[in-house]
């Protein structure tokens, strides 16, 4: 096990490596609980995707053990996956079959981004400033979907809230969001959830936002929204993958001419942000605990090229992202939360290798995951949601170029209820902010091209 992982050279020991394994399992493992909530709206298997999520995360993490050798762990990402349910299937008209098949393609893409040049192009087209918009507004967007899923806000009907119109004297109706009263249990429970969570992360706990749904979960009981199932009825066996095991349906996503631009502009949308957010979090937590060497860091701050560890890592992932789609998830990504493992100290692929292990220990625990509420998982939507938002500190607000399209970036997400359209807003308002303040040639080719296709869509989709 040294020989292989190279513990000693990387300054570690396998009992470092298990509590880094457990660790970075603890503060991820909320994923199993959420990802089968969100993408169960599209009208997929819960329970099949429940296993999706497990398994798809084990083999993902695994790949990256065994063939980066790093203590990174992946599962299908948040963020990620409420694109895939509220903008792919929801907005843009997709069925959950369809969306899986641009998953797949997009994990192709990726791969074969890494393995070309073109990864460095696409890298360097896109300003540091809308990378952070981008994940920002993700964030903010996955925060909405928890406040919604939470029931803390409600929308006032127009018998509930009328606008007069002092222009013609008349009443203007409308739709708005305004807070509940708080009567319903189910709010009730999800604001308790989220204070619960909130200080739990206060403390620094590791492993505060699972804690936080498995607690929340618990209170539900008393007030009757957790249902507990008859486990003299229930078999421990694990659920079957087939309701969406190789459901892929690429036939009909480019069965209709009107929505082929649609569906390539959209597996571009999640190549893009997958591939930000993973190199992101290699940078982020591996540069300053040395994982990646120097050369490491210096290749891509150059624009030189990753050096083989990264480059192995980044394969690792894309390659997890189609595997994921195979089996009925959304994409599967490097997480952030990875960075809890590494500074406890994991160092190698055997950090992986334990929560790999440890993820596929939750298939047998279905019907106690079935238990857990939507006002549970709620709140770690939400601060998730904060976490992501850490990224809107690093835009430079003062520099109206840089200010407005990061502002019509993170607006648009939510607004819109659309990552896609808030990706759009960011890239044409950036390509006008530097046209106009004359610095038209600092943005590269590929922005303007990409930016170009995002207009093209809209006029478009104005005449069909």
């Amino acid at each position: 096990m040294d020989k292989f992982f190279k513990l000693k050279e990387n300054g570690t020991d396998v009992k470092t490596e298990f509590v880094a394994g457990l660790t970075t399992f603890l503060t991820m493992a909320y994923i199993i609980f959420v990802n089968p909530s969100i993408l169960s709206m599209t009208g997929m298997d819960r329970d099949a995707v429940f296993v999706a999520t497990i398994i798809a995360a084990a083999i993902g993490t695994f790949i990256m053990a065994f063939v980066a050798n790093v203590p990174f762990a992946q599962a299908p990402g948040m963020g990620l996956n409420a694109f895939f349910t509220f903008t792919v299937v929801f907005g843009m008209g997709f069925t959950w079959q369809q969306a899986l098949a641009m998953v797949f393609i997009c994990g192709l893409l990726n791969i074969i981004i890494t393995v070309t040049k073109i990864r460095k192009m696409i890298i360097h087209a896109i300003p540091e400033s809308l990378q952070y918009a981008i994940s920002g507004g993700i964030g903010l967007f996955i925060a909405y979907v928890g406040v919604k899923q939470a029931r803390f806000i409600q929308f006032t009907g127009e018998a509930v809230n009328k606008l007069s119109s002092a222009g013609e004297g008349g009443v203007f109706s409308d739709v708005v969001p305004a807070i509940v009263n708080f009567k319903d249990p189910v709010a009730q429970l999800a604001l308790i959830g989220v204070v619960i969570t909130i200080v739990l992360m206060l403390l620094k706990s590791k492993s505060a936002i699972l804690l936080g749904i498995l607690i929340t979960t618990v209170i539900g009981i008393f007030f009757g929204v957790t249902q507990i199932p008859d486990l003299s009825t229930v078999s421990f066996k694990v659920p079957s993958l087939a309701p969406t095991l190789f459901q892929l349906d690429f036939a009909g996503l480019f069965a209709n001419s009107q929505k082929t631009f649609i569906a390539l502009t959209t597996i571009f949308a999640f190549s893009l942000t997958d591939t930000f957010d993973t190199i992101g979090t290699f940078l982020g937590a591996g540069r300053k605990s040395g994982i990646f060497d120097k050369k490491d860091e210096e290749s891509v701050e150059n624009g030189t090229g990753f050096s083989s560890k990264i480059e192995r890592a980044l394969f690792a992932d894309a390659t997890a992202t189609s595997i994921g789609a195979l089996l009925g998830t959304s994409n599967t990504t490097t997480y952030v939360e990875s960075a809890a493992g590494i500074s406890q100290g994991g160092r190698t692929g055997l950090t992986s290798v334990v929560t790999g292990v440890l993820f596929l220990l939750c298939l047998f625990i279905a019907p106690i995951a079935g238990m857990v509420p939507a006002a549970a998982t709620a709140p770690a939507l939400i601060i998730v949601g904060v976490l992501m938002s850490e990224s809107l500190a690093k835009i430079e607000w003062s520099d109206l170029t840089i200010a407005i399209p990061a502002f019509f970036t993170v607006a648009f997400m939510p607004f819109t209820y659309s990552i896609t359209t808030g990706v759009a807003a960011g890239f044409i308002f950036y390509c006008v902010a530097k046209i106009v303040n004359k610095e038209g040639k600092d943005v590269h080719p590929i922005l303007y091209t990409v930016t170009a296709l995002f207009i093209v869509s809209y006029i478009l989709n104005a005449f069909i």
